[in-house]
């Protein structure tokens, strides 16, 4: 498999997946940074942080699925040069992650308490969470569609402005976070309370930026209300027949997700507090990972919008192949230095760096494993518009295997926060072993345009 001498593939490569990766560096540097700054504030705050942000993290899932399917027809729109309906989709996107936000929005706003006693029982940890959660609760629309444009940018070939954006917002949330979490500049400290609050301005910082970026300079992308809004029945239908099956496997696999959390936190405070600690740390790891999943996504929905099949496959292939020899080598770099990471979070009870130190080798060891069902599922399968197998293979592994272990392994078994994590990771090898026959078959390329 001669990838690296074929410069086309490889220009193609980097151009989306250098910057996308950028942007997921700078993205988890926000969370890593708040992690350092509410660390010093004690476990308690570590876990209120990490559960409040479930909710988001749940929410956010089901944006990205509405906008990954909605990249699928971008790709291959592209591909056919067709802006009209890219308009289209992107508005339908815009559309529905406005709808979600505003129920999300409402119920973290309006019950943060409740949410929060559903996911941990110390009284302490579900205080501090709820003030949290009800702040920051105000960015979730915000976020939906600033995500929405920058997907479409990044499908568009214009990567760069969604990072360039991402920058001015990391350095806004650091700044703010900083004088908010600790009280500088005259002000009182408020502790996680700041941090929502830093979250918050950021984020309206970046959807005022991004807008600019595309109205401003009147991009392509520079919809009238009207177009956006263009979308008919037919297309509407045919739209929804591709996409909810993402929709359904991002919000089903991130309440998955919520329950792993949840049983996470039967153990406790400090199991809780870890995980929050070392899934900051490995989503630094994972930057590369998701610029090519990115970068496999668009180029090989576009070869497959274009008409080119035989391509398509070929360049999926690679990208599983590049994916799987970089999520070794990252996965074997995590499992070699917790004790260098961990420094980075001073202060830390010694009994939470311990269970820290643990959990990260179990990570760093079942990366790769992880790392390939991201490329195959999110990169190839969606890109080539099966989504509906994609999302059998998700949520039956993730529900059948992955939510039952949880909670076996941690009200049943009672076993220590790393071997709980080791057991949930059989979902990843069933989800690999069932995904590698469907790739190679070839059956997911389906065109769509």
């Amino acid at each position: 498999m001669n990838i690296f001498k074929d410069k086309t593939f490889m220009k193609g490569m980097l151009a989306i997946a250098v910057p996308v990766a950028i942007q997921n560096l700078i993205s988890s540097s926000v969370n890593m940074i708040d992690t350092l700054m509410i660390s010093s504030l004690g476990q308690a705050s570590i876990a209120a942080v990490g559960l409040a942000n479930q909710v988001f993290f749940l929410y956010i899932l089901i944006t990205f699925g509405i906008n990954s399917g909605s990249s699928i027809f971008i790709a291959q729109f592209w591909g056919k040069e067709d802006i009209p309906s890219i308009k289209k989709v992107m508005g339908l996107a815009i559309t529905l992650s406005t709808i979600a936000g505003t129920i999300f929005t409402a119920a973290a706003f309006f019950f943060p308490t409740q949410i929060m006693s559903v996911l941990i029982k110390e009284p302490e940890v579900i205080k501090l969470g709820a003030e949290y959660l009800r702040i920051v609760s105000l960015s979730y629309t915000i976020t939906a569609v600033s995500f929405a444009f920058s997907i479409s940018l990044r499908t568009t070939g214009r990567p760069n402005v969604p990072l360039k954006v991402s920058i001015i917002s990391f350095l806004t949330n650091t700044v703010l976070n900083y004088i908010f979490i600790f009280g500088h500049l005259g002000l009182e400290p408020m502790g996680v309370k700041g941090a929502a609050i830093g979250t918050l301005i950021a984020r309206i910082v970046e959807i005022i930026l991004i807008l600019y970026a595309i109205y401003g300079t009147k991009s392509i992308l520079a919809a009238s209300v009207k177009e956006l809004m263009s979308w008919h029945k037919d297309f509407l239908k045919k739209y929804i027949e591709t996409t909810y099956p993402v929709v359904i496997t991002e919000g089903f696999w991130a309440l998955g997700q919520v329950l792993y959390a949840m049983a996470y936190a039967r153990i406790g405070e400090e199991a809780t507090a870890a995980v929050q600690l070392t899934n900051t740390i490995q989503n630094l790891f994972f930057v590369v990972v998701r610029g090519l999943a990115n970068a496999c996504n668009i180029m090989v929905g576009a070869k497959i919008g274009g008409g080119d099949e035989k391509v398509a496959y070929d360049y999926a292939i690679r990208f599983i192949f590049l994916s799987t020899i970089s999520g070794l080598a990252l996965g074997i770099i995590m499992a070699l230095t917790p004790d260098i990471v961990l420094k980075l979070f001073r202060g830390l009870d010694p009994n939470l760096y311990e269970t820290s130190r643990a959990l990260l080798i179990v990570l760093g060891i079942t990366f790769v494993i992880r790392v390939y069902n991201t490329i195959a599922i999110v990169g190839v399968l969606r890109a080539g518009g099966d989504t509906k197998i994609a999302m059998r293979i998700d949520l039956g592994t993730v529900w059948l295997i992955g939510v039952p272990l949880a909670f076996i392994g941690a009200l049943v078994l009672k076993l220590p926060i790393h071997q709980l994590v080791l057991l949930v990771t059989l979902e990843e090898v069933v989800k690999a072993l069932v995904g590698i026959p469907i790739i190679k078959s070839g059956k997911w390329i389906k065109n769509l345009t």
